[in-house]
């Protein structure tokens, strides 16, 4: 028996929120929208259409997919973060909502900057963070740096994607090493780096464990080693009174704190997630 794309889009939501998905509601939308081919837009405006029997079966052998463990993100090869829709695709983590965070401390910092401001987004992945602040800090320059090849390729994709391709540019760099001189220097660094401790990738939920590339989760034996490394060998890259903002997971944010006390920064501040967890921490190079 036929059934409606809102009826289609309300079962699956059920199915989602019973196994336990946090965002089951943005979630089905994605899945039955993708299946039919559907805009956002499109797909409310024809909710009350019935689907054809083809999408219907492609839409739950979707659902299937993500039961199973796969991230929408990268079933449907995109995803949205502040107010973006970006490309996204297995060699880059799937943006959260809680490295919103981030970006918004970033934009306000590039913002106070004033015209001509640069941003570096390192370990940049998709770009997620140097675009949202491009877009958002119209007069800033944003430079995007990751270590993957393939990686910087979804970043050009996300350019082209937005518009911002002149304003943003991208480089092969490692935030383990000290960068290159030539790249100049920034009012704000902003880095959300791997920060899982090796030991406990294994145990991952399988979402992140069989889905997402290691290379960006390993943050080394206790998740710490990109925070020292970014601290003491990006300090360079950055201009007298800039700022390092940094992405922490749960319950690093003091140890992040101290990192960045000892490397030389003062006025150094932490923020928390929507969920209360404090997510990032700021500091300021001393002159």
């Amino acid at each position: 028996m036929a059934t409606t794309y809102n009826n289609l889009y309300l079962e699956f939501r059920q199915i989602l929120l019973a196994a336990g998905y946090k965002q089951a509601q943005l979630e089905a939308r994605e899945l039955v929208s993708y299946a039919a081919g559907k805009t956002r837009e499109q797909f409310y405006r024809d909710m009350t259409l019935y689907a054809s029997n083809e999408v219907e079966q492609r839409a739950r052998e979707l659902l299937k997919r993500h039961l199973a463990g796969e991230p929408v993100a990268y079933i449907i090869g995109e995803w949205e973060f502040y107010g973006l829709t970006l490309d996204i695709s297995r060699d880059v983590l799937v943006p959260r909502p809680d490295t919103e965070v981030l970006a918004e401390k970033v934009i306000e910092l590039v913002r106070a900057a004033g015209q001509g401001a640069r941003v570096l987004d390192l370990c940049a992945g998709s770009g997620c963070i140097g675009l949202a602040v491009a877009t958002h800090a119209p007069n800033c320059r944003a430079v995007l740096a990751d270590l993957s090849e393939n990686a910087l390729h979804i970043c050009r994709q996300n350019m082209r994607r937005n518009n911002l391709s002149g304003r943003v540019a991208c480089i092969l760099a490692d935030a383990l090493c000290v960068p290159n001189a030539g790249l100049g220097d920034f009012n704000v660094i902003a880095c959300n780096p791997p920060y899982i401790r090796t030991g406990e990738i294994a145990e991952l939920d399988g979402s992140v464990r069989n889905y997402e590339p290691h290379m960006a989760l390993d943050g080394g034996a206790d998740g710490l080693d990109f925070y020292r490394a970014v601290t003491e060998k990006w300090k360079e890259a950055l201009r007298p009174g800039g700022t390092l903002a940094f992405e922490a997971g749960i319950g690093q944010a003091p140890d992040v704190e101290l990192i960045l006390g000892r490397g030389g920064f003062s006025n150094i501040n932490t923020y928390q997630d929507t969920h209360g967890i404090w997510r990032v921490v700021t500091g300021v190079l001393n002159h």
